[in-house]
């Protein structure tokens, strides 16, 4: 037996397989809604883009059978948010129903992130333990490495070429307007922020594993973290260099204090680099990153440098939101209306914000201002908890939920639960972050 077998036989215990054993059903629930996360995109895409309508929504109902499995087995978690998130998923449908804009469907979809996703996150945090999350980690780097290569394959192919095909087999193409000629690939998602979100966690597990390697394939390790280094300006994504680098710093607190893992810092820095100047030398990566070179400059530019794009973007969206919240309706214009789903269903067209870009501003404009500010208010509270929490378990030498953090945080603020692969990975990240915190014996 190899020395990756042996980690594997120690990290993952075996599971009873049985559909009458609730804890194997719920976790591979949780599993079918990851994948379906990563791969929802593809499919609405390549596989079967006559359903890419339906298929917005697949996940649903896996969400739905993980919480009525829970619910069944009574281990649903008794847990306050729910409690006051779904009073006010209840409260939404009537009044937009009533004083809203009066669409059940569009009522319904808003409503169902309330109901089901946030939910489902809790059960996640329930069922899952510290080793579940490092064996999804170990996926999702897995995944990484063949995810890189399409995004190179989608950054230099044309829009027209049938790797880049949009949502519904779109042959004008899934790429976003990124730099010059090159476009911002989405990878298997249906739109580029899901790709930033997605490599984000490969950013957090990359690092994590890289402090506990005994519990990773070397060669996975490597492979991944090459993966995360071409993506980064493959993606074309200001994002996803901030939450890599705000991975590193979270990284660097964390061991900084612990004398035996001082070494991997200098050790990863060397690596990487290394890996950089060699990676410097070839065409494709110096065109890779000169497209995102070119899209950092312009943009900073138009939008008056980093620290204009730091206050505008987040700062900035929160202070707006605060201060219209006074001029808003007092039940707002209705749950759902401010996501694409609801524009298309209200007034047949998808691609805009009738209400406001911002999540904090869409909140409030379809809650109105005393539901969306208590909703808002748990969002931040929730974050705060976990934050304090990860930075306990840190000084505990449990680095999982605190490197979680670095990307979760504004997630849990600012995510855009209007979107449904945001929204599936605000979930993803939620319920990890809060199993990271069921340590067992072997961990």
């Amino acid at each position: 037996m190899n020395v990756s077998s042996k980690i594997s036989n120690q990290l993952e215990p075996p599971m009873k397989r049985t559909w009458s054993d609730p804890i194997w059903l719920i976790k591979s629930g949780i599993w079918m809604y990851f994948y379906l996360l990563i791969f929802e995109g593809a499919l609405r895409k390549w596989v079967v883009p006559g359903l890419a309508t339906p298929l917005l929504i697949i996940r649903d109902p896996v969400a739905l059978f993980i919480l009525l499995t829970a619910y069944k087995y009574r281990l649903y978690p008794n847990v306050f948010y729910i409690k006051i998130v779904n009073v006010i998923g209840v409260i939404s449908v009537i009044t937009a129903m009533g004083v809203g804009h009066g669409n059940l469907f569009v009522a319904l979809y808003g409503a169902r992130t309330l109901f089901i996703h946030f939910p489902m996150m809790f059960v996640m945090g329930k069922i899952f333990t510290q080793l579940d999350v490092e064996k999804m980690g170990r996926a999702i780097l897995w995944i990484a490495i063949p995810m890189a290569i399409l995004i190179g394959l989608q950054f230099y192919s044309p829009q027209t070429a049938w790797v880049n095909r949009g949502v519904g087999g779109n042959m004008e193409g899934g790429g976003f307007s990124g730099s010059g000629e090159f476009f911002r690939p989405p990878g298997t998602f249906s739109f580029t922020t899901g790709l930033v979100q997605y490599f984000s966690i490969v950013s957090i597990f990359v690092l994590y594993f890289f402090i506990r390697s005994e519990r990773i394939n070397k060669f996975l390790l490597i492979g991944s973290a090459l993966a995360l280094v071409i993506a980064i300006p493959l993606s074309i994504s200001r994002s996803l260099l901030f939450n890599t680098i705000i991975e590193l710093m979270m990284m660097v607190m964390a061991v900084s204090t612990k004398s035996k893992h001082v070494s991997k810092i200098f050790t990863l820095f060397g690596v990487g680099f290394l890996a950089l100047a060699i990676l410097s030398q070839t065409e494709f990566f110096q065109v890779s990153t000169g497209a995102f070179t070119d899209r950092f400059d312009t943009a900073n530019e138009a939008e008056g440098g980093l620290d204009n794009v730091f206050v505008d973007r987040f700062l900035g969206g929160m202070l707006k939101a605060l201060s219209e919240s006074t001029e808003m309706s007092f039940f707002g214009m209705g749950i759902g209306m401010g996501s694409n789903v609801g524009a298309q269903l209200l007034f047949g067209k998808a691609n805009v914000f009738l209400i406001s870009e911002e999540e904090w501003g869409r909140i409030i404009g379809e809650l109105g201002p005393i539901m969306g500010l208590i909703l808002i208010f748990i969002r931040i509270h929730f974050a705060s908890v976990m934050a304090w929490r990860s930075f306990q378990f840190m000084r505990k030498d449990n680095f999982l939920p605190w490197m979680m953090l670095g990307v979760s945080f504004l997630i849990f603020l600012q995510g855009q639960w209007a979107q449904p692969t945001s929204v599936g990975f605000s979930t993803l990240m939620g319920g990890m972050m809060l199993a990271g915190f069921n340590e067992s014996e072997d961990t």
